[in-house]
This record gives C-alpha cells, structure tokens and sequence, in this order.
C-alpha cells in the first residue's frame, strides 16, 4: 500500500520553508526588495536567495524586476495569497498550543466513585467552571478502584480515591478525610441518648448498609464481635439507596459520614462516637509524568483548594450543620 507524503515536496525532494513565504508574503505587499528587507531586518541578498529558492521549488516564476522594484507574477499573486492563509493558520496554532501551555486552556477528566462526587462536585464545579471559562472539566465515575486505572491509563486526569493502593506512576497527595460510621435519623434512632440506649436500639432495628463495600463488612464484623449486630441485616447495591432508606426511618445505616450528610445536613448523625467507625483517606491522584500546563496546575490547586474548604468531617453531635 503507497504511503502518503507528510508534507508538499517540490521536484528537489525538499518541503517549502514557511520563513521563505513569511519573506515572499512581505515583498509582493510592499513590491520593493529592498523595503521589505528593511521592514524584516534581514539583508537584501537573503530575500533574493529566498524567492530563488521558491522559484526552483515551485517551477515558476514569481517576481519580475522592474526600475521601480518588482512586479508580481499571476503565479506569485497566487502564492502571495495562498501564503496568506496558510501563515494564517500556522500563526492561529500556534497561539492556540501556547495558550494551552501557558493560558487558562484546556479540557480535563475527573474521576471518582458516584457517591463521593456527589458531595465533592457540585460547588467545586460551580465555582471553577465560573472561575476558569476556557476550561472545560468532564465526570469519570467508576469505583475507587476504577478510578485508580482509568488514572493509570490516562483515561482520567485527576482522580478523587478512597484509600488507593500505592502505584509507582501515580502521584498521591491528600484530599481530604472521612469515616463510614453508623448513623441514624437525629430525631429518629440517633436521638441523644445513653450509650445503653443507643446500644439498645442498634440492637433491635434493623441494619443498613451496601455489602459491596468493605469498611461496611467491617463493621458489621466488628459489631458480632461487641454483640451488638442486629438480627435483621438489610444490605443493598450502593451507598445511596442505603442512605434513603436511613432517612426514610427504616433502621440504623452504615455510611461515610459525608455521604449520610449531603443533601440533609444534620438529619442524620452518628449513633454514638464510642461505637465502630473506620477512617477514610480521600487522595487526589494523577499520572507523575502528567503534562503539567498552566491550566492542569489550575485545576489541581482548585481540587485541593476546595477539599480543603470541606475539611472538616460532618455527622457528628453539636457540630455545625449537623
């Protein structure tokens, strides 16, 4: 299968020299020699070598001398024009590539587990996309896990990561913190009481919780342990399914503490700080050799900058909004 040529070769076998049509596009407009070698800083002889070597390059002759300076030629008029558009072009790339380099431009993938972006997202993306309008930020929602590789891929810029494991092409650096603990309805199961009380209640409501999730198993290992799992166990596919039902009064749930929060600030809160919680390492997560324009740096600092605002872990009593 013939291959096609990479660039428009002349008969000499050598591609057109773009400085030499930045020279020739000078000379048919000023129609004078030695004006555009004054307008361009470059010696006379230096335009004469380039149009020459245009001429044996294209087969065609561009400039006719005359007392006044030079005329163009239907073929160099076709040239000067052509090299207008061209150069056009070339000058609108390369401010472009710049600007991504250098400017507020760009277009970056964020990826993170469903529940977590609910909390994390919405006000960080209302503030950066008004903030930063030349760049544009796309949602990659998979597992923690999921996350990890699409990162590892490239499929995924930055990625949000609940307790990631190590990787030597990634870079890791702290988010923020979380904890899935027990919680309840405040006014419900979760309403101040003794411990015994508290106790007495996980005991005999049922238990909430998505069994694909490990601190959740965790827990309720913990709890067989302490005697205190309840004998109806309701597990469900995903977090939030568990925090409706939570809400909805129907027993105590299992949930980051974050999670349980979003949305319902203060409805539920932890059943009792002395029982079972399991502390979560929220990392932000990029490539090592990511290409690190000005806009990339932008949008992790926004990241870390906003997680940093969330800092504080919600749920628990007598804390603000909870």
């Amino acid at each position: 299968m013939p291959v096609a040529p990479t660039a428009a070769l002349g008969h000499d076998g050598q591609a057109m020299d773009l400085v030499h049509l930045r020279y020739f596009r000078v000379i048919a407009e000023v129609g004078n020699l030695t004006a555009a070698a004054k307008q361009l800083g470059v010696a006379q002889s230096t335009l004469t070598a380039a149009v020459k070597r245009l001429e044996e390059h294209l087969e065609s002759k561009l400039l006719l001398r005359n007392p006044r300076g030079v005329t163009v030629t239907p073929t160099g008029r076709a040239l000067a024009t052509s090299a207008c558009e061209i150069l056009g072009m070339v000058d609108e790339m390369e401010e472009r590539i710049r600007g991504l380099e250098c400017g507020d431009a760009g277009e970056f993938v964020i990826g993170c587990h469903e529940s977590l972006g609910a909390y994390f997202l919405p006000a960080f993306m209302s503030a950066f996309l008004a903030a930063s309008p030349g760049i544009e930020i796309r949602v990659w929602n998979g597992t923690s896990a999921g996350v990890r590789e699409a990162v590892i891929d490239r499929r995924v810029h930055f990625g949000l990561i609940v307790n990631p494991l190590p990787h030597d092409e990634l870079v890791m650096v702290e988010a923020f913190r979380d904890a899935v603990a027990l919680v309840g309805r405040v006014d419900g199961l979760a309403a101040p009481g003794s411990r015994e009380e508290i106790e007495s209640r996980l005991r005999n409501s049922p238990l909430i919780y998505a069994g694909r999730v490990d601190q959740c198993q965790q827990i309720v290992d913990t709890l067989r342990g302490m005697d205190l799992l309840p004998e109806r166990l309701l597990t469900t596919g995903d977090l939030e399914l568990a925090k409706t039902l939570v809400l909805a009064g129907l027993g105590v749930g299992i949930l980051p503490r974050r999670v349980a929060n979003y949305g319902h600030e203060g409805e539920l809160v932890v059943m009792h700080p002395e029982l079972p919680q399991i502390p979560d390492r929220i990392l932000l997560c990029f490539r090592a050799d990511a290409h690190r324009t000005a806009a990339w740096r932008r949008t992790k600092q926004a990241l870390l900058a906003h997680a940093e605002r969330i800092a504080p872990i919600p749920g628990e009593r007598g804390e603000p909004g909870a």
